[in-house]
C-alpha cells in the first residue's frame, strides 16, 4: 500500500527509481516532446513567418504541434516572435505564468532576443529578461526553417531531459542559440536522431 500512496501523493515522482519507471520516464519524456502546443505571442514581422510556419507548405504539424493555441493553459510552449514593448511585458508575463508546467520558450527573432535595432526606452532588449528563453532562433525575421529548427532543438532538449535539469538548478532556460548559417535553398532535415 506504500507504493501507491507515494504515487497518489507523488505522481511518478513517488515511484522507487528502477528499471521499469526510467523506461516510463523515458517515454514520458518522449511523448512530452512530441505533443506540443504552441502559444502564439506574435508581435511583429517574425509573426508572419511564424505562421507560415504552421502553414501548409511548412506544416509544423508533422512535429504535433498541430495548431497555435490562444488559450496559456492549452499551450507548453511559447513563441515570442517580434519585438517586445515595455508596454507589453507585463501581458507577456501574465501569459507565461498562466501555462501549465512544464513550459519552454522559443525567442524568435533578434527583436525578442536582444531589442535588435531598436535600442531605446520602449523596447524590452532580449525577452529573457522577462521570462526564461530555452532556445533563441536568429534571423530578422527568421525563415520557417529557423524556426523548425529551434522546434526540433527544443524537442531534442525535451528528450534528453537537459531543461528541466538545468530550471531546476537555475530558475532560467536553456540559452540555446542557434548558428544564422541557414540556407534558404537547402531541405529542411527532419527526423534526424
Amino acid at each position: 500500500m506504500g507504493l501507491i500512496q507515494n504515487i497518489a501523493d507523488d505522481g511518478l515522482g513517488g515511484v522507487e527509481h528502477n528499471f521499469v519507471t526510467a523506461r516510463i520516464e523515458d517515454l514520458v519524456k518522449w511523448a512530452r516532446s512530441r505533443s506540443s502546443w504552441g502559444a502564439s505571442f506574435g508581435l511583429a514581422c517574425c509573426a508572419i513567418e511564424m505562421m507560415g510556419t504552421g502553414a501548409s507548405h511548412y506544416d509544423i504539424s508533422r512535429f504535433g504541434m498541430e495548431v497555435f493555441r490562444a488559450s496559456p493553459r492549452q499551450a507548453d510552449i511559447m513563441i515570442v516572435a517580434g519585438r517586445v514593448s515595455q508596454k507589453m511585458a507585463p501581458v507577456l508575463r501574465q501569459v507565461y505564468d498562466q501555462m501549465m508546467e512544464p513550459k519552454w520558450v522559443i525567442s524568435m527573432g533578434v527583436c525578442a532576443s536582444s531589442g535588435g535595432m531598436f535600442n531605446n526606452y520602449a523596447i524590452v532588449q532580449g525577452v529573457d529578461q522577462i521570462v526564461p528563453v530555452d532556445v533563441y532562433a536568429p534571423g530578422c525575421p527568421p525563415t520557417p526553417e529557423t524556426l523548425i529548427h529551434a522546434i526540433e532543438t527544443l524537442h531534442q532538449l525535451i528528450e534528453d531531459g537537459e531543461i528541466m535539469r538545468r530550471r531546476s538548478a537555475t530558475g532560467a532556460g536553456a540559452g540555446i542559440e542557434l548558428s544564422a548559417e541557414t540556407s534558404t535553398t537547402a531541405p529542411v532535415s527532419l527526423g534526424s536522431k
